[in-house]
């Protein structure tokens, strides 16, 4: 689908609810621009630049990363592609993050991957990584051919400490807490599409089908 318009959404779900996998066949499908906030805060941190220091500085100390500093990093990539469509992904995470956000652009939808916890918890800690190269395994669906070996180089599997049965327990519960208020802060301006299930490749149709409507729908506005 080609866009005729500048169209920019954001999409949210729990840590392991498939949020990469759905936003990679989003700008695959339809030529959004994938920004991470993720990606950017290390790409920063590793660059040292002025933010990046400031927010190594609070992971450092174990401290979360302050709104204002969060929304200046997003921001100041966002303005650097001012006709481009965009999904973002990873922020905003707090209400003060999303009114920053609305102060400079209008979000047009904003995608919310309802997954149950109890399916997360099982996803993520069935998940070990190959850590020098980042290779991910899952024992349930994608298991390394000999049992924690990777496929290439027969280096021992690791669990990240992201993928424990406690952290993950605690990043849900983060995420409930932080991100909730969000949601319901886009629900009340009508523009939150919540998709819910168990298993992304069942999720991924309707979103892709509620997509190919938006879009149809903004272009026609466009066109006439």
């Amino acid at each position: 689908m080609v866009l005729q318009t500048i169209f920019r959404a954001v999409i949210m779900g729990p840590p392991g609810s498939g949020k990469g996998t759905v936003s990679a066949r989003i700008t695959k499908t339809f030529g959004l621009k994938h920004i991470s906030s993720g990606d950017l805060l290390r790409g920063n941190i590793k660059a040292k630049t002025e933010l990046g220091l400031l927010m190594k500085s609070c992971i450092d100390q174990g401290q979360l990363v302050p709104d204002d500093v969060m929304s200046r990093l997003i921001l100041s990539d966002l303005r650097a592609m001012h006709q481009t469509s965009w999904l973002l992904d990873g922020f905003p995470r707090t209400v003060s993050q999303a009114e920053s956000l609305d102060e400079v652009y209008t979000v047009d939808t904003v995608i919310n991957l309802d997954v149950p916890f109890q399916t997360i918890k099982q996803r993520l800690t069935s998940r070990w990584t190959h850590l020098p190269s980042g290779r991910v395994y899952n024992i349930d669906f994608n298991p390394p051919k000999v049992a924690g070996l990777d496929d290439v180089t027969g280096e021992p599997l690791a669990q990240r400490d992201d993928d424990t049965p406690y952290t993950v327990t605690r990043r849900l519960k983060a995420y409930e807490t932080q991100t909730e208020p969000v949601l319901e802060y886009y629900r009340s301006k009508g523009v939150l599409e919540t998709f819910s299930g168990t298993e992304t490749n069942k999720i991924w149709p309707h979103v892709q089908a509620f997509l190919h409507k938006k879009l149809s729908s903004v272009n026609q506005n466009v066109v006439a």
